[in-house]
């Protein structure tokens, strides 16, 4: 018998795993090809896996829920006409049934074995995910800490939540654990923080959530899970700082309105204060390169690429943040191109793993929903993330060569939280105030 194994496809560089949220193919069903066999979720994105074969499933190597590393078998495919070719002509149609059966089934356990070798850790007696064992690694939780865990996932598995909610949790009464010799600076950094009280402080407790009639519980759908585990780990790992400053936009509001309709007509898409904020953003981390960073442990990466991701309102209320890869490589016409895909795609769920990956620095827009500032909340493994508030109108004082006057102005608070492990109230003040001098010296007669 022919067979074909389908492996979990590779979606982007930094992809390395993915979770079957879905199966639309049962054992024993005819696929055609390119058709959807199962449903797949990466961070935040959805994407279907198409069979590039026809043919019948005969085994599912793993059960909705299931992490999944790229490029593991996930299902086996027997050919479309194999089975026949290879099937008697004539009398005793059992013969080859149990030699048929017995080689997918040796297939099928091959197949299993090498997917699951893929995934397990050394040592310990459950299956652990690549992210579990590397959130493990990074918090030194040893094999034996890990076992202890109570896992809500499939089978009893340690999901993230999981492990972050350990990691949250843990006592600090609890015996330390074991460094592993693969890290041997650890215990140098130790010895340089100060001594742990006499009374060890309580591990948080979850607060008390009390019903009442009337009231309804509501299950997080998986996206939500996401983001809120997302902003809890942020919090955790990074001291926000948020410093302010409001800009005078008006050049850009009448450039704007005069360049929008040129704009559409020519290109057949509208341009948005988007793409402008973006240009001013990339310009300030040029000047700053030192925010767009990434943290990891005692080591600074100083990115070369500026990839700029922005927050985009999804129709279920949730958010995602596509990324603009390369931003200072485009002029005005190529970010307003790829804001507008980005957001389309995002609207229409069709954003590919890749679009949400990468991203250095990220702009959140929480005046499109009438707010005049806001303290966003950095987006993991990035150091600053701005939020533009409303564009209001206001009187503002203006120096003249006739001296100072008051006219009516449009302006815009602009809010910047950044890591305080490495990036400093000078840094991050300076750079978002160069950000507001890009936006007030805008070139209201440049070409668009």
């Amino acid at each position: 018998m022919s067979e074909f194994q389908l492996v979990m496809p590779k979606m982007g560089e930094s992809i390395a795993e993915a979770t079957i949220i879905r199966w639309t193919k049962n054992e024993g069903d005819m696929i055609a090809v390119d058709e959807t066999v199962l449903e797949i979720a990466t961070d935040k994105v959805d994407s279907e896996v198409p069979s590039p074969k026809a043919g019948k499933l005969i085994k599912r190597l793993f059960n909705e829920g299931d992490v999944v590393p790229v490029n593991a078998p996930i299902a086996i495919i027997a050919l479309e006409g194999a089975a026949s070719a290879s099937a008697p002509v004539a009398a005793a149609p059992k013969v080859e049934a149990p030699a048929a059966v017995k080689e997918a089934a040796v297939t099928v356990e091959h197949s299993i074995a090498a997917a699951q070798q893929t995934v397990s850790s050394a040592g310990g007696n459950r299956f652990y995910s690549p992210l579990v064992l590397n959130i493990a690694r990074t918090e030194n939780i040893s094999m034996a800490e890990l076992e202890t865990i109570a896992g809500t996932g499939a089978e009893g598995r340690v999901t993230k939540r999981d492990i972050l909610a350990h990691v949250q949790n843990r006592g600090t009464a609890s015996a330390p654990a074991p460094i592993s010799e693969a890290a041997p600076v650890v215990p140098s950094v130790q010895t340089e923080r100060p001594a742990a009280p006499a009374t060890p402080a309580p591990a948080a407790a979850k607060p008390a959530v009390s019903l009442s009639g009337g009231d309804e519980v509501i299950e997080m759908d998986r996206m939500r899970k996401l983001i809120a585990d997302h902003m809890v780990m942020s919090k955790h790992t990074s001291p926000h700082v948020t410093s302010f400053v409001e800009a005078d936009v008006t050049n850009m509001v009448i450039w704007r309105d005069k360049a929008k309709k040129v704009y559409e007509k020519r290109e057949g898409e509208k341009i948005t204060f988007t793409p402008m904020f973006i240009e001013c953003v990339v310009k300030a981390i040029k000047d700053f390169p030192m925010i767009n960073i990434t943290v990891d442990g005692y080591n600074i990466i100083k990115r070369k690429a500026i990839n700029i991701g922005m927050a985009a309102a999804l129709p279920s209320g949730n958010l995602i943040v596509p990324v603009i890869k390369n931003a200072d490589t485009m002029n005005m016409v190529g970010l307003t191109k790829s804001v507008n895909g980005l957001a389309t795609k995002a609207r229409a769920n069709k954003l590919a793993p890749d679009d949400i990956q990468g991203g250095t620095f990220t702009l959140t827009n929480v005046g499109g929903f009438g707010n005049v500032m806001g303290t966003p909340i950095i987006n993991q493994p990035q150091v600053a993330i701005m939020a533009t508030g409303s564009i209001k109108k206001k009187p503002a004082v203006l120096e003249t060569e006739m001296g100072d006057v008051i006219a009516i102005r449009h302006m815009m608070f602009l809010s910047l939280s950044y890591d305080h492990r490495v990036v400093d109230g000078s840094l991050g003040g300076s750079f978002l105030k160069r950000v507001a001098d890009y936006m007030e010296q805008w070139d209201i007669n440049r070409e668009i």
